[in-house]
């Protein structure tokens, strides 16, 4: 992962794991929470990978492959799809934004060579182009709760965690989620605009970015998710898919398990224990009593609630019951998605 040139910026400390190449924090992670919350903050996400597609079926095709409703989605309007394995499993997340003339995504790092080859391979006769620009464009985010207007970059607004159409929740309803306060965008500059488009702006890291996230109960592909991962088990139908839109590869899976029965595992919010002053390893197991129920996929400080984290834990297990996370933090479970 090539470094991003914002982190020759005095006080930064580097990210590692999915976060190498950006900033995890320039000094004091709870204070750039707090300024990512004020909207005064700003996030260098240049290592993730931007894909734009052009050609004028660019909609309809990217609809027939993906499983959000996007034929008809109107220029500067922000949605998400999934890519889906003909099982049924999360394979890609799409942050998807039209100008007009361009499908811009944007996805999780390392994931656009490999997304970009096979919306190549599906080309067939269509009048569309596929290309990874992700050498050329870099991401920011910004904690602002606003599309991208005519002449501005473009700028995908996070639709989490409103109903996206015909869809179905598998946690509580919009109004009455805690990710109703998180605001979030992603623009989309030139990498040599860069330091230009931060301009005066404060630098936050991307701890104080994932804090605000997980607090939010949003699932990120590759943390919340696996090789076994449905849709249904994050409550990723909410923003991610249209339940009655043409066939796509993994449809049949959507649909079994949303009219048929209830997904094998369920997201859940952690509250640890915070006497202890290291973080649970991400990947560690979630034990009730002896026995291993889950395991954390996502963990932070925050700077209200103290430490938290996201597991994704067997349909089963109790939601009333207290659990401990490996080798020995106590912690309490809040239900996202019920067993």
């Amino acid at each position: 992962m090539t470094a991003s040139p914002l982190l020759q910026t005095s006080g930064a400390v580097p990210g590692d794991g999915p976060d190498t190449g950006v900033a995890a924090h320039y000094g004091d992670p709870l204070r750039e929470q707090r300024l990512l919350t004020e909207g005064l903050g700003v996030v260098d996400l240049s290592h993730r990978g931007v894909v734009t597609v052009t050609g004028p079926d660019r909609l309809s095709w990217l609809h027939s492959l993906t499983s959000q409703q996007l034929v008809d989605l109107p220029p500067r309007t922000s949605t998400e799809t999934l890519v889906l394995t003909p099982k049924g499993h999360v394979e890609h997340a799409l942050h998807v934004v039209d100008d007009g003339e361009t499908t811009w995504l944007t996805v999780e790092p390392g994931t656009a060579p490999a997304l970009a080859a096979w919306l190549a391979s599906m080309r067939f006769m269509l009048r569309v182009e596929v290309a990874d620009v992700s050498d050329d464009y870099a991401v920011l985010g910004e904690g602002v709760a606003r599309e991208g207007a005519e002449g501005e970059p473009p700028t995908w607004l996070d639709p989490w965690p409103r109903l996206a159409g015909d869809s179905a929740l598998y946690g509580p309803a919009p109004e009455a989620h805690p990710g109703r306060e998180r605001r979030w965008r992603e623009v989309i500059v030139p990498v040599a605009d860069l330091p230009s488009a931060v301009g005066d702006r404060e630098l936050v890291g991307t701890w104080a970015a994932e804090s605000l996230r997980i607090a939010a109960w949003r699932p990120r592909l590759g943390a919340e998710t696996d090789h076994r991962t449905i849709a249904h088990e994050l409550d990723w139908l909410r923003t991610a898919v249209h339940l009655h839109k043409g066939c796509y590869r993994g449809q049949e899976t959507i649909a079994r398990v949303h009219n048929l029965g209830r997904p094998p595992r369920r997201l859940a919010f952690l509250h640890l224990d915070g006497s202890g002053h290291t973080l649970p390893d991400v990947g560690a197991d979630v034990l009730l009593g002896d026995k291993v129920v889950g395991r954390v996929t996502s963990r932070a400080r925050h700077h209200e609630d103290g430490p938290i984290a996201l597991a994704v834990l067997k349909r089963n297990t109790d939601d009333a019951a207290d659990l401990l996370v490996t080798p020995d933090v106590a912690a309490a479970q809040t239900v996202i998605v019920p067993r």
